[in-house]
């Protein structure tokens, strides 16, 4: 019996922080050009909905990268999920490491 209600209360202590740790998360929302294709499957990379996505994707990175770390990209260079890759990067780089070395990785789209 007991171990019901310590289970319980463990359930309803765990479903409260989580719900108090997303609500002061930093980047809770994201914009509403890219919420909008939640859940969608494309049809390929050929795709207008996929391309207008990854447009909207990209633009949001190249924004959010250079307000974090000051790198100025060039959104139609990289593509989407690139950014994704690059900022993740960023985020785990030595503070004695150039962002150059990253960037080289990343074949640049023209």
């Amino acid at each position: 019996m007991k171990s019901k209600w310590f289970l319980l209360m463990l359930f309803i202590i765990l479903s409260f922080s989580l719900t108090v740790s997303s609500a002061f998360a930093k980047e809770a929302v994201m914009p509403a050009r890219i919420t909008a294709y939640d859940g969608k499957s494309f049809a390929g990379f050929q795709d207008p909905e996929y391309l207008s996505y990854d447009q909207a994707l990209r633009e949001y990175l190249v924004k959010r990268i250079d307000q974090r770390f000051g790198i100025a990209l060039d959104s139609k260079k990289y593509l989407g999920f690139d950014l994704l890759e690059i900022e993740a990067l960023f985020k785990c780089k030595k503070s004695n490491e150039p962002f150059n070395i990253f960037l080289k990785m990343f074949p640049k789209r023209w």
